[in-house]
């Protein structure tokens, strides 16, 4: 029987370890490691998600779970943990995609297949990379942003740049891409900012040093996820920043919607986490059963890879991404606070 594995975190001289459901059979378990919980997404999609596959399609696997809560100590010690239990398959998002590395190390001594979720781990030694196309995602932000300038008849001005963690091979790409747009627009990106752990506190205090310092000429944010961009617009209205200038997202977390409704956010990026999930528990299992893993599209450095396409939302078009994929419904987004916002929006 599936076992959706409990986190049971023990504290004995700075050691944690991650125990599953009933996990009894280590040739039948797969771990799935995920990073951190600031991003909303993991708890609340990629786990279930990927959880829910491995049961349809082997009821006999366990599953274990344990998130790093961006620690990659902590993560060091939760792959040490799933590998003295025995796992078959490890599933791994990475806190910090450099360090991983020791980790993927670790799994080839114990003749564990390692799939590199989402974030690439900088080990050649991998079974597979599932993610989307995250250089084109930092492109999509950036011409969203650079044409929503465009629109409201701006011409030249000033943009800040609000990045992931720097730990993240993600936020690397993200900025590239992102860059490779504004860079060749009239627009000036006059600061920018690696976001230590991705954390929307950290955005938030270094928008409002960018308030104090540049004020009303900032026409534009780009903000690498929504969580970031959450922080930098708590910053522009205590900054008494009006009217907010476009601020850039990505993961279409619902709080980020409901900004976009509201007029506060002015894009995010759609990733289908259920789909990502549901093809890493996919060749999770495949793993298992000692299957040739074949990837989508180019294989990146000898890996099988598969990189999903990332969807620009806005205001035009929630109806027909978030909310057409069952990602959310119209009750949930238009709560009482942003009822009148969505009939405007013809949300409803």
């Amino acid at each position: 029987m599936i076992a959706s594995a409990v986190l049971v975190v023990l504290a004995l001289g700075g050691c944690s370890l991650i125990m599953p459901g009933n996990a009894t059979d280590g040739a039948r378990t797969i771990a799935l490691l995920l990073p951190e919980s600031k991003t909303a997404r993991y708890e609340a999609y990629d786990r279930p998600f990927f959880e829910a596959k491995v049961a349809e399609l082997c009821p006999e696997c366990d599953v274990i779970y344990a998130n790093a809560d961006q620690d990659p100590a902590k993560q060091q010690q939760q792959a040490e943990s799933a590998f003295a239990q025995g796992i078959s398959v490890l599933v791994l998002d990475p806190v910090d995609s450099s360090a991983a590395v020791t980790i993927v190390a670790t799994a080839q001594s114990y003749k564990v297949p390692v799939i590199s979720y989402d974030r690439l781990i900088g080990s050649p030694e991998l079974a597979f990379w599932i993610s989307f196309d995250n250089e084109k995602v930092g492109a999509l932000q950036g011409k969203a942003l650079v044409e929503r300038l465009a629109d409201q008849g701006l011409s030249a001005g000033n943009i800040v740049m609000i990045n992931g963690s720097a730990t993240d091979n993600n936020s690397r790409l993200f900025k590239r891409g992102a860059h490779n747009v504004i860079d060749g627009s009239a627009f000036t990106v006059v600061e920018e900012f690696d976001t230590p752990d991705w954390s929307p506190d950290k955005a938030q205090e270094w928008m409002a040093s960018q308030v104090t310092q540049y004020g009303d000429s900032l026409v534009g944010v780009y903000a690498a996820n929504d969580a970031t961009a959450g922080g930098a617009i708590a910053a522009l209205k205590a900054g008494g920043v009006s009217p907010l200038p476009p601020v850039t997202g990505q993961d279409a977390e619902l709080t980020a919607i409901q900004r976009i409704v509201s007029g506060d956010q002015y894009m995010t990026i759609y990733k289908d986490f259920k789909r990502e999930a549901e093809i890493a528990a996919t060749h999770a299992v495949a793993l298992l059963d000692g299957e040739q893993l074949i990837g989508q599209s180019p294989e990146t450095d000898g890996i099988p890879t598969t990189l999903l396409t990332p969807v620009i939302v806005t205001i035009d078009n929630i109806m027909e991404t978030v909310v057409a994929d069952g990602l959310y419904t119209v009750e949930q987004i238009c709560t009482e606070e942003y009822a009148d916002a969505c009939v405007a929006a013809g949300i409803q």
